[in-house]
């Protein structure tokens, strides 16, 4: 069996990488999918493709309708969705991925750090488990093939 796992989160760290190498040196079975990692494409997708925006807030909106595309159909073709609240960077973007997770039905792994309990905990007793590393995420997804 092979899982999909879709990595919600911010996209300015390198915690993705972690969580694939890490699962690639415990051999699990999974692939893994997730938002643009490309700044500059993700801001810049709704001019590519409908062509120039007005304003700044026209552009945002046509790249957004074509992120949330994106996001939507890739997340349900997942598996379970892993969704990291990091400490450098506002997670906005993280709490949406999250939430609808939840809404679509899909398995979540919460990673957020023990600081982020308060302001996190609707969200994480909506997650199937809530952990406070990358490196207990991987663990996590480990166990499922066990």
């Amino acid at each position: 069996m092979r899982l999909t796992v879709y990595l919600a989160g911010e996209i300015h760290t390198s915690w993705r990488d972690e969580i694939k190498q890490q699962a690639k040196d415990l051999q699990l079975p999974v692939d893994f999918v997730g938002p643009m990692e490309d700044h500059d494409r993700s801001d810049n997708i709704g001019e590519e493709i409908l062509g120039e925006q007005p304003d700044k807030i026209f552009k945002d909106a046509a790249a957004s309708s074509l992120n949330n595309l994106r996001t939507e159909i890739l997340m349900k073709k997942s598996d379970v969705v892993m969704a990291l609240f990091g400490e450098q960077y506002k997670q906005w973007n993280t709490a949406m991925d999250a939430s609808a997770a939840v809404a679509f039905g899909k398995p979540l792994i919460l990673i957020r750090q023990e600081n982020h309990h308060h302001p996190l905990k609707e969200l994480s007793r909506k997650a199937h488990v809530t952990v406070e590393s990358v490196d207990q995420a991987v663990l996590a997804l480990k166990y499922i093939f066990e």
